[in-house]
């Protein structure tokens, strides 16, 4: 029995993950994350755990072999719920859902819980491992300091450069509610006093070529190319881009799979950028990334490559 972790909104891509383990008659169960709550009975124990949805479908921890986990979302809050309780609801509710992940952590999972919480939450970590794995990143400051934005603009920017939140939600690969990327100028630098309240990633605007998103599984790459040359942010623009098949060079291949390994992940999706310096500059990988897209558009079989990687390491833990 495969658990699934996702969320109420996703589809297509956990749909072809199910459709492949049917066809391999493995049994699989789907646990939306952001309905990890009031809408399911949970009882964990010192050692098992049990879960019933709404439907009445149940599941025991002892019956887990092995966890997807696809995407984390935050956990829903009943709309009747008095605004007094609603923290209490939150903290308690993620504390149960983190008993329950991390009693399954013998289990092999796609990626570790840990390992995944620590990477995609520490993006200058992910960019230090890069460099030490010989890719090339921009320049980069994490800060909340006007003054060192500004004396940063000025070293590495050359008039202009882009800022961007740590950490961002995201709903839809259509880019409902995202916050993009954003360019920064000499002009915006004269009114950055508010950054106090909201620390941004500062990086270099870099003339590209176009930017590729890579979906990494285990040693294996499906990259598509997106022509945007433009735009900072191609998911929030209104330009009729499109996806095309694109082969990496065999030394980012190489430096890219020696990161992952490093950050012990065994998937993510990975952004870069190809200069119009010839460069492959790597920007971040996201554990649980988006990448629908690629497989509907460049028929990559992603989702079977995940499913069979996952399987795969089921037998041999057996």
């Amino acid at each position: 029995m495969i658990l699934c972790i996702t969320h109420s909104q996703d589809f297509y891509t956990i749909d072809r993950f199910f459709q492949h383990l049917s066809s391999r008659n493995i049994p699989y169960f789907r646990l939306n994350s952001d309905q990890l709550n009031h809408l399911q009975k949970i009882s964990i124990s010192e050692d098992s755990f049990e879960i019933t949805d709404w439907d009445g479908n149940s599941i025991h921890s002892n019956d887990i072999t092995g966890v997807w986990h696809r995407k984390g979302w935050q956990i829903s809050v009943p709309e009747e719920l008095d605004q007094e309780y609603e923290k209490i609801f939150r903290n308690e509710y993620a504390h149960l859902r983190y008993n329950l992940f991390t009693q399954l952590q013998h289990l092999p999972w796609i990626n570790p819980y840990e390992t995944e919480k620590k990477i995609d939450g520490n993006k200058m970590l992910q960019l230090k491992i890069a460099q030490q794995n010989h890719l090339m990143v921009p320049p980069t400051i994490f800060t909340n300091d006007e003054e060192k934005v500004k004396a940063f603009f000025e070293q590495y920017c050359s008039g202009k450069a882009i800022a961007k939140l740590h950490g961002v939600t995201r709903k839809t690969m259509s880019g409902e509610n995202l916050i993009s990327t954003m360019v920064i100028e000499q002009e915006t630098l004269e009114d950055f006093s508010d950054i106090i309240y909201c620390p941004m990633i500062f990086q270099p605007y870099i003339d590209k070529e176009y930017e590729l998103r890579i979906m990494y599984v285990d040693g294996e790459f499906f990259t598509g190319k997106i022509n945007n040359s433009e735009n900072a942010d191609w998911r929030i623009s209104h330009e009729d881009y499109f996806w095309t098949v694109y082969e990496l060079p065999d030394e980012v291949k190489i430096n890219l799979i020696s990161m992952m390994k490093e950050m012990g992940l065994y998937t993510g999706a990975i952004d870069m950028i190809r200069g119009k310096d010839g460069k492959y500059y790597f920007l971040e990988v996201n554990p649980q990334g988006e990448w629908g897209m690629l497989q509907k558009e460049l028929g990559f079989p992603i989702a079977e490559r995940i499913a069979d990687n996952l399987i795969k390491r089921i037998n041999i833990h057996e």
